[in-house]
Parts: structure tokens; C-alpha cells; sequence
């Protein structure tokens, strides 16, 4: 009986996975084509953004500011197809941990400042409050659904699995 249940819970993994890889990429895509998209009209008050970090020089911060957005799209438009979906999950993880160090950088120090995130940001006006707690643990979610994808990127609708000539097999470990 322990074998059957044991085989139950692996056959409904196999079947699941790639469905809860799906909404993990469709998931991370729509939240770096919103990221990319709200800053890619005002490169200047997404460098600002960076430099409000204090963390690297100020022309450094700039040009780091003015390029995001267009990896941020890049990065959305992949996932979104589902074409180099390990390479995009891995390039998610790494963006994700700078932005989880760069909030708790900030936190830490006790600047004020929005993360500019999903848009302008940068220091905050005299009398707000800024919400590092709530940003860094949106961003673990977002980190966990890269995560997922990091471990499994084959998902159904893609590109990869239509090269691959599956959708939803590739050489992944259980």
C-alpha cells in the first residue's frame, strides 16, 4: 500500500510540475514586463533610482539604471515565450538577490528611500515612511518562482519544449 501512495504522489508531481512551472514563468514574466515597461519611458528617474541606493558611484548607477529595464523586458519577453527559460530563471535569481541586498543594504543604513521597483523611485519626501519588510518578501516570492524555474524549466507553451520537441520533458531530475 506504501509503494502505491508513494507512486500516487510522484505521478501527480510528474503531471503537476510542469503546470506549476507554467504559472511560475507566465508569473515572473508578468513581473518583469510591468518592472521593464513602468521605467523604460524615464531612464533618468530609473538611474536615479539606483543611485538613491548609494551602493555604487553615481555614473555607475546611471547607466545600471537606464540598462535594467531593457534586461527587466528581456528577461519578461523569454519567460514569456518560454525560450532559454533555465537561463532566464538563473538570470532572475541573480537580479532578484542583488535587489533583496540592495533593499536591506538600504534598510540597514536607514535611508529612505522607494526601491523603485515598479517604477520612479528614489528618496522619499520629508514625513514617508518607506516599506522595505513588504518589498524584500515580495521579492523572495518572486525569488522561490525562479527558483522553481531554475530547478524545472520545462513547462508546457513554450519554445524550449517545442525545439525540444516536448513540452513538458526534459532531462530534470524528479
Amino acid at each position: 500500500m506504501t509503494m502505491t501512495a508513494a507512486v500516487t504522489r510522484t505521478g501527480r508531481w510528474t503531471v503537476l510540475r510542469p503546470w506549476l512551472g507554467l504559472a511560475a514563468r507566465l508569473g515572473l514574466a508578468a513581473v518583469w514586463l510591468v518592472a521593464g515597461a513602468t521605467k523604460v519611458g524615464d531612464l533618468a528617474a530609473s538611474g536615479r533610482a539606483v543611485n538613491a541606493y548609494q551602493i555604487l558611484p553615481y555614473d555607475l548607477a546611471v547607466v545600471v539604471g537606464a540598462a535594467l529595464p531593457f534586461v527587466e523586458l528581456a528577461l519578461g519577453v523569454l519567460l514569456l515565450v518560454g525560450l532559454a527559460t533555465r537561463l532566464s530563471a538563473g538570470v532572475s535569481v541573480a537580479l532578484l538577490l542583488v535587489f533583496v541586498a540592495g533593499i536591506a543594504s538600504a534598510w540597514s543604513r536607514g535611508l529612505a528611500i522607494d526601491c523603485g521597483c515598479f517604477g520612479t523611485g528614489g528618496e522619499l519626501a520629508a514625513g514617508q515612511s518607506p516599506s522595505y519588510l513588504p518589498e524584500i518578501l515580495r521579492d523572495l516570492v518572486f525569488l522561490a518562482l525562479a527558483g522553481f524555474l531554475l530547478r524545472w524549466p520545462a513547462t508546457p507553451v513554450s519554445v524550449d519544449g517545442a525545439l525540444a520537441g516536448d513540452p513538458t520533458v526534459e532531462d530534470d531530475d524528479e
